[in-house]
């Protein structure tokens, strides 16, 4: 049998636990048999024998109660499985739970041995799973040696430990580590407020801890969740995080590590910094004051073989100083020395008075910088993020040091220069708008007055109108129109549209462009009328407004002719309505002596 005390540490409360179908618990009196489930108190988990994918052998395992789909969060025999439907779960004298083939048949699978309480109840720890559920532990526990982690299945049809685990390492400031065998596969980083292997498209309002204890008992990794969730560690290699939505009864998948070529283990090289966001390059490049190792394998994009320190470089009590590099996982912090009490100034100073100091680092950004890592000898597995990461100090010679700082002064000029001719030609670009909407303005304003141009600036130019007095003028502006818009109008000064005629001419009908209802009179050229009377009659009625005396709207005047425009009446004129009772009275009159 494994002995490999993989535990998860959570006490599922598998004491008191009822059977569906004789509501019984299971105590040491009692077995369970296949076919057999128990449920727990909460009704959140259930326990029995099942057979996973196409396989048709049978474990015991801990799956999700209530969801149509099964999802197996523990097996217990993993490695031992049941051969037919004769299984059977029970507690042993000392307390163990056992598996058997048959009843007194010797177990095919044990937990350790339990404490018992005062009534005889004992309760089950879950052993080596692949499944990270909230409030579980991962880690170790330095007073029993303890060391908790996942391990994958083979297969769906096969929960045996498949190749690869997940660890949360102890050694220097503990980080999560994947696993191929015994070779790191993937590395998430040093743990402080969020694993970096936790996507962010999470909903707005999911809350999601994760706790990281760290004393003189035991180093460990735990999370919390609003939501159903876990983590599960596939045999590909992959840790995915999964959530379940309630109203489509289904898990969704919102993380999973590694996913791209800068999440292996050691694609690049030591003291090179892995950069995903370059896809027409080399994602590997040299940190500050390193140089490739192999020029020609870096040359042909082969960059495992990492970088070195750059020739002729002094680096001890000569002027070094540190160069940080922005928005990074930190490299490998198995072997580093941590200073929790240290502030970011304090370990610059620590790290620069030891000539074999390679690189510093906050411990933890999330509560302001507090802490000291420092590294000694090569960096290694450092990546670039585009919004997540810690700051890194690297350490360089005086040349490296000044060259960089010349090149951040040169930066920040650059960015000052483009901010200023940014804000220079948006000025510009206004500048230029303004005008040419004013432009356009005064174009517009040329096209109307050359269209319709009012008494008041264009009398002047007409001798007819030369006597008109200023103060008439000041008052009102009355457009001049275009003959031959009112020619159009009028349809020509059709007899169809014609209203009456008078000694001085005729009256007509017009619609304008804009659907507006007119009267023109037209002054007939043997009508007598000259200039003196046209004048009176303008300036009389533009001066004269009332609300039931009829409206000027404009005149015209092109070489002979001259009109005047009212605006249209359609109740005909006033004395239909003023005479219409007297006529009526009259009629009656009449009528009364026949």
């Amino acid at each position: 049998m494994n002995t490999r005390t993989v535990s998860l540490h959570i006490l599922f409360l598998f004491l008191l636990l009822h059977l569906i179908d004789s509501l019984h618990t299971l105590d040491q009196n009692n077995t369970m048999k296949d076919g057999d489930v128990l449920i727990s108190q909460a009704r959140k988990f259930a326990l029995g024998f099942f057979s996973p994918g196409n396989s048709s052998l049978r474990y015991v395992g801990i799956w999700y109660y209530g969801q149509l789909e099964r999802t197996v969060v523990w097996v217990a025999n993993r490695e031992n499985p049941v051969n037919h439907t004769s299984g059977v779960l029970a507690f042993d004298h000392y307390g163990n739970l056992v598996i058997r083939d048959n009843i007194g048949d010797l177990p095919i699978w044990s937990t350790n041995i339990s404490s018992l309480t005062s009534n005889n109840s004992a309760t089950a720890q879950l052993l080596d799973s692949d499944t990270f559920l909230p409030s579980m532990k991962l880690g170790l526990d330095r007073r029993t040696g303890l060391n908790r982690f996942l391990t994958s299945w083979k297969s769906e049809d096969d929960p045996a430990p498949g190749s690869y685990s997940y660890r949360f390492e102890p050694t220097g400031y503990p980080q999560g580590f994947l696993y191929k065998g015994r070779a790191p596969y993937y590395r998430g980083g040093p743990t402080i407020q969020y694993p970096h292997g936790v996507d962010r498209a999470m909903p707005h309002d999911f809350n999601y801890i994760i706790r990281v204890v760290r004393n003189a008992t035991e180093v460990s990794i735990s999370y919390s969740a609003s939501t159903i969730s876990r983590y599960v560690l596939q045999e590909p290699g992959s840790l995915k995080y999964f959530m379940w939505h309630d109203e489509e009864q289904r898990w969704s998948e919102f993380g999973h590590y590694p996913k791209e070529q800068c999440d292996y283990y050691k694609n690049c090289g030591p003291n090179s910094n892995c950069d995903a966001n370059t896809a027409d390059q080399l994602d590997c490049t040299c940190l500050p004051g390193f140089e490739p190792t192999s020029p020609a394998e870096w040359y042909l994009r082969d960059g495992s073989g990492g970088c070195k320190r750059r020739r002729g470089a002094s680096m001890c009590q000569s002027g070094e100083g540190f160069v940080k590099v922005q928005g990074v996982k930190l490299p490998d912090t198995s072997t580093v020395h941590v200073n929790i009490s240290l502030s970011l100034k304090e370990c610059e100073q620590e790290c620069l008075r030891d000539c074999n100091c390679t690189a510093y680092s906050s411990a933890d950004k999330s509560m302001g910088e507090n802490g000291c890592l420092k590294w000694f000898g090569d960096i290694v597995d450092t990546r670039e993020f585009s919004n997540l990461g810690q700051d890194l100090y690297v350490r360089v010679d005086a040349i490296d040091l000044a060259r960089h700082r010349k090149s951040t002064l040169v930066k920040k000029a650059m960015v000052a220069t483009i901010l200023v001719s940014a804000v220079v030609l948006l000025l510009l670009g206004s500048l230029i708008y303004c005008l040419r909407l004013k432009r356009k303005r005064d174009r517009n304003a040329r096209n109307h007055l050359s269209r319709v141009t009012t008494i008041s600036a264009y009398v002047d130019k007409i001798a007819c109108l030369k006597d008109l007095d200023s103060e008439g003028r000041r008052k009102t502006d009355i457009p001049v129109f275009d003959f031959g818009t009112i020619a159009v109008a009028t349809c020509n000064f059709s007899s169809a549209n014609e209203l009456g005629h008078g000694g001085f001419g005729s009256v007509y009908k017009g619609v304008m462009n804009d659907r507006t209802e007119i009267a023109v009179k037209r002054l007939s050229k043997y009508s007598g009328q000259g200039n003196e009377e046209f004048k009176n009659e303008v300036k009389l009625i533009a001066k004269l407004q009332h609300r039931n005396l009829v409206k000027i709207l404009g005149c015209c005047i092109e070489e002979d002719e001259k009109l005047i425009i009212y605006e249209y009446l359609p109740n005909k004129s006033l004395d239909s309505l003023l005479f219409v009772g007297t006529w009526h009275r009259s009629m009656l009159c009449k009528a009364s002596f026949l």
